[in-house]
C-alpha cells in the first residue's frame, strides 16, 4: 500500500469539509447513475490503491448528501467535530477491535472512561452498566433484552436458558407515538408488537402518564414499559418523573428511549425537560446525533448490570479474560470497530459547558426557524418548539406542504424532510448540528418560503 493515497485522502477531506458553505445540500447524482458510474465489471487484477480513490471521490462526490453542513435538517442528524472525525481516523488506522480487553485495552479503557462522562452529562445514577452500539435502534434493542430478562427472572423464569417457548407472557406498554425502532426491538426480541399495549399519547405525543396507571392497574406481572425521551416529530419528552412513579408502584421495568431528548440533560436551559430520567432502568441514545460523533456511535445504559451482561456477555475456552472490563459483556457484536475513541475525544473538545452550549444553540435556532416561518400567511406551526424539532405546514391542502418539501429539496440550499403529524401533512426541521449558525437559519428559511411562494403562485 503506497502512503501517498492517505495522504491524498486526508488532504481531500479537509478541502471538502473547509468548503462546506459553499456546498449544494442535496445530492446531484441519482442511485441509477451512480450504480452505472461506480459499477463496472471487476478487474481481474487489482488497481493502483491512488487511481482508486480518486475515482471513487470523482465519481462518489454528486451522490453525498451534505449532512455535514450547516444547514441539514432533514432527519436528527449531528455533524461531526472535527475531534470526532480526527478519532475516528485514528481508530481505523489503529484497526482497533472493540470486543475485549485483550484484543485492545485502549478500546475498553477509552469506551468505560467516555461511557462514564456521557452517563453523568445525561443525568444518570452511578453504577450504571453501558454499551457503545451502532445506533439507537440497537441501543433500544439491547436495553431491552436486559428488561426481558430481568422481568422474567422476577417470576423464576431463565430466559438466557430457556427461552421465550412457554415462558409466563411479558406486558410491553408503549406509546402510541413512539419511535419506530422500539417496535423493530419487540420484534427481534421475540415479544412482538400485537400484543403490546398502546398508551394513548396527548397533542404533542407525550405518553399520558394518567392513561399509563390505567393501563399498569394493580397488577404485578412481568412489565416493560417504554417511554420517550424526544419525540421524533414534535421534539416532545414524555412525562418521565410521573411515568417513573407508576413504573415503580407496578413493579415495572422502565426504558426510556432517549435517542436524541436525552441530551437535553446536559443543559442546565433544559434539563427540567426529563427530570425523573434517573428514575429509569435503562436508556438509549445515539451519540451522532446531539452530541455530533461520527455514525455508529449509540450508547445504551443499564441500572442493573447483572441482567445486562446475563443478556448479552459470551464465553468460550479461545477468549481471553483479563482484570477490568470487557466491553464484549454489554453489547450483542463481537467483531466491532473501537467506537469509544470519536465520543471520547468530542467531549474532552466540547466539555460540560461546550456539550451544554451545543444543545441550547439547536434549540435557538429552532426557535427562530419557527418565528421566521411562523410570521409569514398561511404558515402553521403545529408543535411547541421545546427542544430542536419545528413542525411547519403550508395552508390546508396536504398536497402544497408535499410540493414545498420537493422544490426544497430540489433547490439544494438546504435539505428538510416531510412527516405526517396527526394526520396532516408536515415540513420536520430537525436541528442537530453543531455547524449550524444564525446565517444558516437564516438562509433556509428564505429558501423554504421562496419555494412556498412558487408553488402559491403555481397554483394559481
Amino acid at each position: 500500500m503506497s502512503d501517498d493515497v492517505l495522504r491524498v485522502t486526508a488532504d481531500y477531506a479537509t478541502e471538502f469539509l473547509s468548503t462546506l458553505d459553499e456546498r449544494r445540500v442535496s445530492p446531484q447524482a441519482s442511485v441509477a447513475e451512480l450504480r452505472e458510474a461506480l459499477g463496472r465489471p471487476l478487474a481481474d487484477d487489482g488497481e493502483d490503491d491512488a487511481q482508486v480513490l480518486a475515482e471513487l471521490i470523482a465519481s462518489g462526490e454528486p451522490g453525498v448528501v451534505g449532512t455535514q453542513t450547516g444547514r441539514y435538517f432533514g432527519f436528527v442528524i449531528g455533524g461531526a467535530t472535527p475531534a470526532g472525525i480526527a478519532a475516528d481516523w485514528l481508530a481505523t488506522a489503529w484497526d482497533q477491535n472493540g470486543f475485549s480487553v485483550a484484543l485492545s485495552p485502549v478500546a475498553a479503557a477509552l469506551e468505560e472512561v467516555a461511557a462514564g462522562w456521557a452517563a453523568e452529562l445525561l443525568g444518570l445514577p452511578e453504577g450504571v452498566s453501558s454499551g457503545f452500539v451502532t445506533g439507537a435502534q440497537a441501543a433500544n434493542t439491547t436495553a431491552l433484552a436486559a428488561a426481558r430478562g430481568h422481568a422474567l427472572a422476577g417470576v423464576g423464569w431463565d430466559v438466557a436458558r430457556d427461552g421465550l417457548q412457554g415462558a409466563p407472557p411479558v406486558r410491553v406498554v408503549v406509546s402510541a407515538d413512539r419511535h419506530v425502532t422500539i417496535d423493530r426491538s419487540l420484534r427481534l426480541l421475540g415479544l412482538g408488537t400485537g400484543s403490546a399495549l398502546v398508551v394513548p399519547a396527548d397533542d404533542q405525543g407525550r405518553m399520558r402518564a394518567d392513561a399509563l396507571r390505567d393501563v399498569l392497574g394493580d397488577a404485578q406481572a412481568p412489565t416493560i414499559v417504554c417511554a420517550q425521551a424526544g419525540n421524533v416529530n414534535s421534539g416532545a419528552v414524555d412525562p418521565l418523573a410521573e411515568i417513573a412513579a407508576a413504573c415503580e408502584r407496578a413493579g415495572a421495568w422502565l426504558h426510556v428511549d432517549g435517542a436524541f431528548g436525552l441530551w437535553a440533560a446536559a443543559s442546565p436551559r433544559f434539563a427540567h425537560l426529563v427530570e425523573g430520567v434517573e428514575r429509569a432502568d435503562s436508556w438509549a441514545t445515539d451519540a451522532h446525533k446531539w452530541l455530533n460523533v461520527p455514525y455508529d456511535s449509540g450508547l445504551v445504559f443499564c441500572r442493573h448490570p447483572a441482567s445486562h451482561a446475563e443478556s448479552m456477555a459470551v464465553a468460550a475456552s479461545y477468549l481471553q479474560r483479563e482484570d477490568g472490563r470487557s466491553p464484549s459483556d454489554w453489547v450483542p457484536e463481537s467483531s466491532r470497530r473501537a467506537r469509544g475513541f470519536a465520543v471520547w475525544a468530542t467531549l474532552r473538545s466540547l466539555g460540560r459547558n461546550g456539550v451544554a452550549e451545543l444543545v441550547d444553540r439547536c434549540c435557538d435556532h429552532a426557535r427562530r426557524f419557527a418565528e421566521v416561518l411562523g410570521e409569514e400567511p398561511g404558515v402553521e406551526i403545529l408543535n411547541e418548539v421545546v427542544l430542536n424539532q419545528v413542525l411547519v405546514r403550508f395552508g390546508d391542502d396536504d398536497a402544497l406542504t408535499h410540493e414545498v418539501v420537493r422544490r426544497v429539496q430540489e433547490d439544494g440550499t438546504c435539505w428538510l424532510g416531510g412527516t405526517s403529524w396527526q394526520g396532516r401533512a408536515a415540513i420536520r426541521i430537525s436541528v442537530s448540528s453543531y455547524r449550524t449558525t444564525t446565517q444558516d437559519v437564516e438562509r433556509s428559511a428564505a429558501a423554504v418560503l421562496a419555494a412556498a411562494a412558487a408553488v402559491t403562485g403555481s397554483l394559481r
